[in-house]
């Protein structure tokens, strides 16, 4: 038997591994199987788990996601931000129909619409883990294509348009929104803020260009016709989940530990929790909401306010030129943010510290020029802090937490966004001025860019590396050495401490001794002696030499 045994070198101290009697096939990496060694990796990453894998940065399937998530955000939120062309249709409708309170029931149509997608997000981070990117987001386009085209045939009852154009669409649209970010995750790392500014300027895109649109549908079709066109539009999210392919494993399931309860599993199976062991996450998390408290209030009431200070001029000029640059803002800043050294969580800062000096400059604006020119750059860095939401999630909870983090972020901004506008509105009503509401509106955005600075003191614990993991040997029997001489009931031919241990190498048997050459001797067991007391290698060396062994 030329080749019955060999030495095992697989990144740890070589045993004897016996090729066909051999009585542990698997020790240290390595197997016998039909007299061939099989490898058997010994690091967790070897084995597949739940290791993460390197994003390619570029080819055709890369560039054909970013594209589908790039027409994803714009048809969601093209229809989400066009609403105001839908909501004067919809009120001259209740009005005719003689309706004292069409305009605030038209109005609450939209206000689900947008609370339900910011609202539901944590849910589709939660269902993107268990079900996956592709079906979350296919899910998500059948809800806004059906809840559209749903509305279309109840265009005369407001009620049942908040649930169908309001809950059912919003909800479409949480579900779908959430995986259009956490998917360039999957493709990108060294352009990811770029590829992100890329797809979040959808929205710009469309929303530039759909209210023209929309408007002209619903003079010459009607407002039912122009549900069903819409429906259409919606429908291309479906053909976006195709896109989707998930280049990473999902995660692992949560550990079961001795003494948590059944509910606390059974919730650690739906929700990252590890997101929530991140200071970084956490504070960031938080200070992001504070902001968006008084974010939102210059886009709701800067028509109102052009309309009391210069009423000779276009009020809805400054929100679009917001829009315009806040598309240019979105590719300028994602590119910004790849560059290497770049601290993509201080130009968050940034954006929310001008966003915020500039919003409490408007009312003291005395000619319409200079206001167009503090609306440039507001939507200038409003595409900066937007842009940059999913490169920091990934950079503080990683591929693996990414989705819930998104999801979980943008669940709890619906509440300022929510409540900053109506604020100021009563503030006005009180005041008949827009001085206080707008110098309040740009302290949040303040406080919370001084809030960020705090992820620049906490550092969270790095993950523990997999360690090579040491074979346990199992005992053949117990021999007479270990009868003899008692060893505190740990024999010595079982599992040997780490310390205790000795390789052939170091006892100084090399691949010629005779020792390697005979497939019935037991290594485990000359391994034993050569560890315990270097007579018994001697010992044995004789007793093969006489024939005995």
């Amino acid at each position: 038997m030329a080749d019955s045994s060999r030495m095992v070198k697989d990144g740890v101290a070589p045993v004897i591994v016996a090729a066909k009697n051999g009585h542990h096939p698997q020790l240290n990496g390595g197997g016998v199987k039909d007299g061939l060694k099989v490898s058997v990796p010994l690091l967790e990453s070897d084995a597949g788990g739940h290791g993460t894998l390197e994003p390619p940065d570029g080819g055709t399937r890369a560039w054909l996601v970013m594209v589908g998530a790039f027409l994803c955000n714009g048809v969601l939120f093209g229809v989400i931000n066009t609403y105001s062309v839908v909501y004067l249709s919809l009120r001259k409708q209740l009005l005719e129909l003689g309706d004292v309170e069409a305009s605030s029931k038209a109005a609450l149509v939209g206000s689900l619409t947008i609370g339900t997608t910011f609202l539901l997000s944590p849910v589709s981070g939660i269902l993107t883990d268990k079900i996956g990117l592709r079906r979350t987001t296919f899910i998500g386009g059948l809800l806004t294509c059906g809840g559209m085209f749903l509305s279309s045939f109840f265009t005369h009852s407001v009620s049942a348009l908040y649930f169908t154009y309001g809950i059912m669409f919003g909800l479409g649209a949480a579900l779908a929104y959430t995986p259009s970010l956490a998917i360039l995750g999957h493709y990108f790392k060294r352009y990811l803020g770029l590829v992100n500014g890329i797809v979040t300027a959808g929205s710009s895109v469309f929303t530039a260009i759909m209210p023209i649109c929309l408007e002209w549908l619903i003079e010459h079709t009607g407002l039912a016709t122009s549900f069903r066109i819409l429906a259409i539009i919606s429908s291309f999210v479906i053909f976006c989940a195709l896109l989707y392919k998930p280049l990473q494993p999902p995660p692992p399931p949560p550990k079961v530990k001795p003494g948590r309860s059944a509910f606390s599993t059974f919730l650690r199976s739906f929700i990252n929790f590890d997101n929530w062991k991140k200071r970084r996450y956490i504070i960031w998390a938080v200070s992001i909401p504070i902001a968006l408290f008084g974010y939102f209030v210059p886009y709701v009431h800067m028509g109102k306010f052009v309309q009391d200070n210069f009423p000779d001029d276009n009020k809805n000029l400054p929100v679009m030129c917001i829009g315009i640059t806040s598309g240019l803002g979105r590719l300028l800043f994602g590119f910004i943010a790849d560059k290497p050294g770049v601290n993509r969580v201080l130009l968050q800062q940034m954006s929310f510290v001008l966003i915020g000096v500039l919003t409490m400059c408007l009312p003291a604006t005395g000619s319409f020029y200079l206001l167009l020119a503090i609306a440039l750059t507001m939507g200038l860095f409003d595409g900066c802090f937007i842009s940059l939401l999913g490169p920091i999630a990934y950079d503080i909870c990683g591929p693996r937490g990414a989705t819930q983090a998104i999801g979980f972020l943008l669940g709890m901004c619906s509440l300022p966004l929510t409540i900053g506008p109506p604020v100021a509105g009563m503030l006005y009503d009180k005041t008949g001025s827009y001085l206080l509401p707008f110098i309040l509106a740009g302290i949040p955005p303040l406080f919370g860019a001084s809030t960020m600075f705090f992820i620049r003191c906490v550092k969270d614990e790095e993950p523990k590396k997999p360690l090579v993991a040491e074979p346990k040997l199992e005992p053949l029997a117990h021999p007479a050495w270990d009868c003899e001489n008692g060893t505190d009931g740990k024999p010595q031919n079982g599992s040997l401490h780490h310390e205790r241990r000795a390789t052939l190498a170091s006892s100084g048997i090399n691949a010629k001794s005779p020792l390697l050459t005979h497939a019935s001797v037991s290594s485990l067991i000359l391994e034993a002696y050569i560890a315990d007391n270097p007579v018994f290698r001697l010992y044995a060396e004789r007793k093969y030499c006489y024939g005995i062994l």
